[in-house]
């Protein structure tokens, strides 16, 4: 009797991965002005597979911008576009339930903009006090 090979990782993370290429790639093809510069940089599908939460970024910088909110604004085109992205995601990839999508900015991504403004802030505070 021949036993399956063992999985170097668990289903949930090759399923992530999958979805997210598979994301990616459509993302890659719409046409939608609101996505460029979006990048996705996460997945995290529940156990019964209900509900995926995707993580993104966009390049730029919310806080420098003047004219609204760039991230606001992807989110709000990514989840107009769910509907057509869980439709590629269900003839992509086998699955039983195919998720519902939830965009979510990757919270790293805005950890790290919030460090480097601060550090930006510290070394302007140096260089004006320590001429």
């Amino acid at each position: 009797m021949s036993r399956r090979p063992e999985r170097r990782y668990p289903r949930t993370a090759r399923l992530n991965e999958s979805v997210l290429e598979v994301l990616a790639e459509e993302l890659e093809r719409m046409s939608d002005p609101r996505l460029e510069l979006v990048t996705l940089t996460g997945v995290d599908v529940t156990a019964d597979l209900s509900r995926a939460t995707v993580y993104f970024s966009k390049l730029g910088r919310a806080a420098d911008s003047e004219v609204g909110d760039p991230t606001g604004e992807a989110a709000a085109a990514l989840e107009s576009a769910a509907p057509h992205l869980r439709a590629v995601l269900g003839r992509s990839i086998r699955i039983r339930q195919v998720p519902k999508l939830v965009f979510q900015v990757d919270p790293a991504i805005v950890s790290g903009q919030r460090i480097e403004a601060l550090l930006r802030e510290i070394h302007r505070d140096e260089a004006a006090g320590g001429s």
